[in-house]
């Protein structure tokens, strides 16, 4: 019984961290409805934008790297087990309610396309309820970098502990997660230097 308090205090103190960067333009679903990621509409939008598919990954899990978990991908494409993917990469959480996040979308299109070949940006759209804003603001800041799509929540267990948006994951080249960091990119300079440091990857 004690541990079943904690682990519900524990995610409504998530929720509550997660909420806080709310700001007005889509509202905060601590409990979405079923969400689906892949209608037609969405498809439709999601290539009219220009945002890549989904790439699977090959790995096998290792300890300590992202979790085991399938994520279908936001607007259609393949699922993704996180697990199989390998760095250096960038995973950006964030979602449509999150103003941060959507200020820090140029700068990780930005770094994309400059860098993109070697480290790879894949977003992860957090527990969305609204699909069709959420490819609306991918669109309007030129994003197209691909996201995979966490209805459930899942970034928020081990070994992610994402309780903050926006939050970048930084993965190594063996799998393993370097980083994970709970803040708003503000320029290109400055995830070019996290990826350096962190990475080991010279840009």
């Amino acid at each position: 019984m004690r541990r079943r308090v904690a682990r519900a205090l524990a995610v409504a103190g998530a929720a509550l961290v997660l909420a806080g960067c709310s700001d007005g333009e889509a509202p905060f679903v601590p409990n979405p409805p079923a969400i689906d990621v892949d209608t037609a509409e969405l498809r439709a939008a999601k290539e009219a934008a220009g945002i890549e598919d989904c790439l699977p990954g090959t790995g096998e899990p290792v300890e300590g790297g992202l979790p085991e978990v399938v994520l279908p991908c936001f607007g259609g494409g393949p699922d993704v087990d996180l697990s199989t993917l390998r760095g250096p990469m960038v995973v950006n959480v964030w979602a449509s309610w999150c103003g941060p996040c959507r200020r820090e979308m140029p700068v990780l299109q930005t770094f994309h396309e400059e860098h993109g070949e070697t480290v790879p940006v894949l977003g992860i759209d957090f527990q969305d309820p609204n699909t069709g804003l959420a490819m609306e603001q991918l669109a309007e800041r030129g994003v197209t970098y691909p996201s995979v799509a966490d209805a459930e929540g899942v970034v928020q267990a081990d070994p992610l502990r994402v309780t903050a948006l926006p939050s970048t994951v930084l993965v190594a080249e063996d799998g393993t997660i370097a980083r994970v960091l709970p803040v708003e990119l503000e320029s290109v300079e400055e995830l070019e230097d996290l990826v350096e440091t962190h990475l080991g990857v010279s840009l």
